[in-house]
């Protein structure tokens, strides 16, 4: 996670991250980026980014079953094994 922060220089990212965790009930959280935006303080845009750059980078899979529905997030954790 420090590369997260220090190499990617994304820390909205990290704290996106930790929402997720947080909210993840039964290992999957299901909640909208406006609901992100109300837990982080950052803007429904910086949580879509931050979503696409942990997705990108495998640290959250994500799943929706349609357009307009409200995403479901699964955090990975990839350095445990």
């Amino acid at each position: 996670m420090r590369d997260l922060v220090g190499h990617d220089r994304s820390p909205s990212a990290f704290i996106v991250y930790l929402a997720i965790v947080a909210a993840a009930a039964e290992g999957r959280a299901l909640l909208s980026h406006t609901a992100l935006a109300d837990r982080t303080g950052f803007s429904k845009r910086a949580c879509q980014n931050a979503v696409a750059h942990l997705a990108r980078r495998g640290l959250i899979r994500t799943h929706r079953a349609g357009v307009t529905e409200i995403a479901e997030y699964q955090p990975l954790r990839p350095w445990v094994r």
